[in-house]
């Protein structure tokens, strides 16, 4: 099943595992120390690009009227609201350009450009995911509450749809986070029914304003034109949801993202938390391009590690993280962008089975490994 000690699994002694913490408390350290002005560039340099970029697809899309002038705009719309979405949403929500002081580009102040309520978000994907990542019953976002992503989670005849669940969640991905967020803050209100209805209207708020906004207002800005651009609008709001769901799948639920049991978490010290963050995530293949379109969340290992230094910084941090990770025997979960999905496309549909159909043992499957597998041997 799950992992419950990360140390006989690792191999590594607790004298080992506070050497390594040290070395990835430096990495933090020398980073914090060399952020600047080329930092606060980029992200500026960032929002500037993307706000064009969705200025000229609009116009693209308004003032043409050829089919590829339309498909042109659409893609650059898409690109332009999965740039907004990514490297300049999830990454300002996590507090990484926080440093700067700037009342705009800040975490407490930053709303994106999709349904989700960013400050929901915050405290679901932030505490509830980053702090207990991949641990079994703790960490909400280990297949969203819809689908069996370890062998822990007892098989029940309802996980036999998860492979439609998956392709639905796939193309309503911002509705996914949405409704994710508000149900963290239920748990989190335990009862109180005032906030529980408060949180509810702050979404049912946003959907609103983030639907007349799509699909209403910046139609009717076009006059005649309505129909050519509520079409850009849906399949660019599509395209988007697509591309962030194949990225975020990629980094948690490929073969290698090892899952925990709560038994981690006692008494965890900061480099445990850091080993957890290791052997929980997965990174994919990316030039420089690819990497900004992902959020550079093709850094996925490195993101869970320093999930609140600034984006731009973790292809440096990659270089040293996988040192270390060699320097101790761990591994560095990595590949192309295509084989990673298409292993958490086989843990999707595999897990859908009851355990009795499956072959490898729940310890030492390509989904779910755990410490007892050296015993086994």
């Amino acid at each position: 099943m799950a992992i419950t000690d990360i140390g006989a699994y690792t191999h590594l002694t607790q004298a080992d595992i506070e050497a390594m913490g040290a070395e990835l408390d430096a990495i933090r350290a020398d980073i914090e120390e060399s952020l600047g002005e080329k930092d606060a560039a980029y992200i500026r340099r960032t929002i500037v690009f993307q706000r064009a970029l969705e200025v000229a697809a609009r116009l693209l899309i308004a003032g043409t009227r050829s089919r590829a002038g339309w498909l042109a705009g659409t893609a650059a719309l898409a690109y332009a609201k999965s740039v907004e979405n990514m490297e300049i949403g999830h990454n300002v929500g996590h507090g990484q350009w926080d440093w700067m002081n700037d009342p705009e580009i800040h975490s407490s102040t930053w709303e994106w450009d999709m349904v989700a309520v960013s400050a929901q978000w915050r405290y679901s994907h932030n505490y509830r995911h980053h702090v207990f990542s991949n641990v079994v019953g703790v960490d909400d976002d280990l297949g969203f509450g819809i689908m069996r992503i370890s062998r822990d989670i007892p098989w029940q005849p309802v996980h036999l749809l998860q492979p439609v669940r998956n392709m639905l969640l796939a193309l309503i991905f911002e509705w996914g986070i949405a409704l994710h967020g508000v149900h963290s803050e239920r748990d989190r209100a335990e009862g109180d029914t005032e906030r529980i209805t408060r949180e509810r209207r702050r979404l049912v708020g946003k959907i609103a304003r983030q639907a007349v906004k799509d699909y209403v207002v910046v139609p009717a800005l076009t006059g005649r034109r309505w129909r050519r651009t509520l079409g850009a609008n849906v399949v660019a709001n599509l395209l988007r949801n697509l591309w962030a769901y194949v990225v975020i799948f990629c980094g948690h639920f490929p073969d290698g993202a090892e899952k925990f049991t709560a038994d981690v978490l006692k008494e965890e010290s900061r480099p445990e938390w850091y080993l957890r963050q290791m052997l929980g995530a997965a990174n994919f293949h990316a030039g420089p391009v690819m990497a900004f379109s992902s959020g550079n969340l093709c850094y996925q290992i490195e993101h869970h590690l320093f999930p609140d230094l600034p984006s731009n910084r973790y292809a440096e941090i990659a270089v040293r993280v996988r040192a270390i990770c060699d320097k101790y025997g761990l591994p560095y979960t990595t590949g192309p962008l295509a084989r990673q999905y298409l292993l958490t496309l086989r843990t999707i549909h595999k897990l859908a089975l009851p355990d009795s159909l499956l072959i490898a043992t729940s310890d030492d499957a390509p989904e779910t490994a755990s410490e007892r597998k050296f015993a086994a041997g």
